[in-house]
């Protein structure tokens, strides 16, 4: 028998630990699993969020198995993604460990990442047309968002006016959209399928995850950004967008952005603070939609937004 929660957090941890074993079950790759330890599945603690608010918690523990092991394709998707962020940005950890790349070489990194994504497309597959086709236009959308991010970053600082209604700050919420909100937005979605709903409540479900991905990027970068890193396709967009006078940052120096970003520091907190707030009050709105059955799960879908966000700003004693 499902055992059923009353509590957020006591879905989460008992449900991530499922899924860690359903990644320890399904793969034997030791490397894809090294390399998958230590994520916080939110993506897929939301897809199994979403399968039992439409199930309300009394599917067959054959279909929840099922529903476990589709949320292993999006671990293996996310996972294959930050190997080859890593790559991309010149980072040399994850996690508190060495990259792949700097363990394996990049060649050998990039095949890893490859690897990943087949072993991903291949559980989708087994699970119906549906499920294949969104992890295959979900994966397009991210490595669009990649590619939109490289070209942002080697062309942020050579342009010659922004206004404070600047294409880059547009282009910053563009990339965020596709690289980050897609596969939170298509997880939710996936767990819907995996619970044979059909029509207008997967657009639900996945506006949902959409909103929440959101969220959490902005909430990560806003994270970054208190905690003293530079992030170019951040800051100076934030800082075009505040700065009434800056128009020409055609080569900012490292001071000038420090000195900006200085001067505007508590603006663009707040700023951060007002569009996470947005997106989870309209995450909270799709939760609440005539489409999805009532149940304890469905609080659970309520208070979610809240509790993901909130747990990533208490580093910097934030609170939304």
């Amino acid at each position: 028998m499902i055992k059923q929660y009353s509590k957020l957090d006591d879905f989460f941890d008992a449900t991530k630990f499922d899924i860690e074993n359903k990644i320890n079950t399904v793969i034997l790759d030791g490397e894809i699993v090294s390399i998958l330890n230590g994520g916080k599945r939110l993506r897929s603690l939301l897809a199994a969020l979403a399968f039992k608010a439409c199930t309300r918690g009394k599917e067959t523990n054959k279909a929840y198995q099922r529903s476990l092991e589709g949320s292993v394709s999006i671990e293996l998707a996310h996972g294959a993604s930050l190997v080859h962020d890593d790559i991309i940005d010149k980072d040399s950890t994850r996690r508190g460990k060495d990259a792949v790349h700097v363990k394996q070489g990049i060649g050998k990194a990039i095949l890893t990442g490859h690897k990943m994504l087949v072993k991903g497309f291949d559980i989708a597959l087994s699970h119906g047309k549906e499920v294949a086709s969104l992890y295959v236009e979900s994966w397009n959308k991210v490595v669009s968002g990649e590619i939109d991010e490289v070209d942002f970053n080697k062309n942020a600082l050579s342009l010659k006016d922004m206004s404070t209604k600047s294409q880059i700050f547009e282009a910053y919420n563009k990339i965020i959209d596709l690289k980050t909100a897609v596969l939170f937005s298509s997880a939710c979605k996936a767990g819907a399928i995996e619970a044979d709903m059909k029509g207008d409540i997967l657009r639900v479900f996945a506006d949902y995850g959409r909103e929440i991905g959101l969220a959490y990027q902005l909430a990560d970068d806003l994270v970054d950004l208190a905690n003293g890193e530079m992030i170019d396709s951040v800051i100076i967009p934030l800082l075009n967008k505040l700065d009434d006078k800056a128009a020409k940052l055609k080569a900012l120096r490292n001071w000038e952005i420090k000195r900006k970003f200085s001067k505007h520091k508590d603006k663009i907190k707040n700023l951060y603070i007002e569009e996470i707030t947005r997106h989870i009050k309209n995450a909270i709105e799709l939760s609440k939609s005539s489409l999805i059955p009532q149940s304890n799960y469905k609080i659970m879908l309520n208070d979610a937004p809240t509790y993901i966000i909130n747990k990533m700003l208490k580093e910097i004693n934030v609170t939304i």
